[in-house]
């Protein structure tokens, strides 16, 4: 059975939004963030061996940007990974591998993790990962944390998920203070007693 990862660029205060748009001014804010050793600690905490599991904006976001990225170890490994991707139009998927989740896409999810394989990465996709933690698909969550807070945007989290409990399992810092924190996903938050 095959792991399901969570890979997210979040502010402190739980932001995920990175291009402008829907009200957002603020894209591309991971950028001054970034250097050559933290793409190293990026690509490293990513796994040379896996597979993506995409929703399909980020798919489409991305077929539009890594084919044309140049020749980069982020770059060669995305393109060539196998992509799954949660959509109702899987005729217009051209940036591969790819396969469709097919209509019922948690049955579609639950089906691919079932089968051996590298893991599956998800990034970005917000609207997938709040589902799949819901459901108890997810394995471990690694969010990169850049020391910023935007305040508005798309969040991390749905504001009417579930509660989630994780558990810490490691953590790196860049030299530009992005953490790089890994977590396993333990399941729904218990309830407290008082």
């Amino acid at each position: 059975m095959r792991k399901i990862r969570i890979m997210e660029h979040i502010s402190i205060d739980g932001i995920i939004q990175q291009e402008n748009g829907e009200g957002f001014a603020h894209g591309g804010w991971t950028l001054p963030y970034r250097t050559p050793a933290g793409l190293e600690a990026v690509v490293e905490a990513q796994g040379s061996n896996f597979e993506l599991l995409l929703g399909r904006r980020t798919y489409d976001s991305w077929a539009g940007y890594w084919p044309k990225a140049g020749d980069s170890p982020i770059a060669n490994s995305l393109n060539a990974a196998k992509k799954y991707v949660a959509t109702h139009r899987p005729e217009s998927m051209e940036w591969g591998p790819v396969r469709d989740l097919g209509a019922d896409i948690i049955t579609g999810i639950r089906k691919v993790k079932a089968t051996e394989g590298p893991d599956l990465i998800i990034w970005g996709s917000s609207t997938l990962t709040t589902v799949l933690l819901d459901k108890g698909l997810v394995d471990e969550v690694v969010l990169l944390v850049y020391p910023v807070l935007l305040g508005q945007g798309k969040r991390f989290f749905s504001a009417n998920a579930d509660p989630r409990e994780l558990a810490f399992i490691s953590s790196k810092v860049t030299s530009t203070g992005v953490l790089i924190n890994t977590y396993r996903h333990v399941g729904s938050l218990p309830q407290s007693s008082s």
